[in-house]
């Protein structure tokens, strides 16, 4: 990669996320940590207003920006493929984004790539129990976790017994077959995952939830023990926080 392209990338990473640390930029452009510093510090002498230092993480300050950017066609394969990939399985509202959002970047693309684009082979489909009614609690779902606000459910369990909750919506998880909701039961007064093609009956409550310490997605997730890059692109994304 030559170094104009590198340091254009520097800028992309570290705009991307909420602090980028100098050895997870060396891994990913395959340089040393030392030539990272390098860079930096070059690209704050040249006017990018970098924040942050070494052994502490960067970011970008707010309010910069750069020109357009146009992708390479392997990119643009790469994002229609994940879009492909995704699209069956997203509720209807991130779908319809996502869709409009493919357009807009097939419509800056050269012909070439966007002939490449269309002529990929790789698509993807849904199994039949993904139904209309499943994409529309998983919007609620979501939008009820993005929101902070409480649901009242009903839910079939494997035996098919319904029972009624409140619920506190965490998070939404994808399995390959099926999506599941991380929720704070009220009730049981602890952590409870559920199957959304077994909720029979949402309604969205006007009260919102706290974030309260024990009942958090980074409470729960610290019982899983995941890895710890894992917590690291939850933080990145604003979903785990300090409480």
């Amino acid at each position: 990669m030559r170094r104009a392209d590198r340091l254009f990338k520097i800028v992309q990473l570290i705009r991307g996320r909420r602090l980028t640390k100098a050895q997870w930029l060396a891994d990913r452009l395959e340089v040393s940590v030392r030539t990272v510093y390098r860079d930096v510090a070059d690209l704050q002498m040249q006017g990018v207003p970098i924040e942050g230092e070494a052994g502490v993480g960067y970011r970008l300050g707010a309010g910069y920006d750069l020109p357009p950017l146009m992708f390479s066609t392997e990119e643009a394969k790469a994002l229609a493929a994940a879009m492909r990939m995704a699209l069956p399985w997203l509720d209807p509202g991130l779908a319809l984004a996502a869709e409009d959002a493919m357009s807009r970047v097939m419509s800056v693309l050269p012909s070439d790539a966007k002939t490449a684009v269309e002529a990929m082979a790789l698509w993807s489909y849904s199994f039949d129990r993904y139904t209309p009614e499943m994409g529309r609690h998983l919007q609620q779902l979501r939008e009820a976790a993005e929101q902070c606000r409480a649901v009242k459910m009903h839910y079939g369990d494997a035996n098919d017994k319904v029972t009624t909750r409140v619920i506190r919506p965490l998070g939404c998880f994808f399995w390959g077959k099926v999506w599941t909701l991380t929720a704070w039961c009220e009730h049981r007064a602890a952590f409870r995952t559920f199957r959304i093609d077994r909720v029979r009956k949402l309604s969205l409550l006007e009260r919102r939830f706290p974030h309260e310490p024990g009942k958090t997605l980074k409470d729960f997730l610290a019982q899983l023990q995941p890895p710890k890059e894992v917590l690291e692109k939850l933080n990145y994304r604003g979903l785990t926080g300090k409480y």
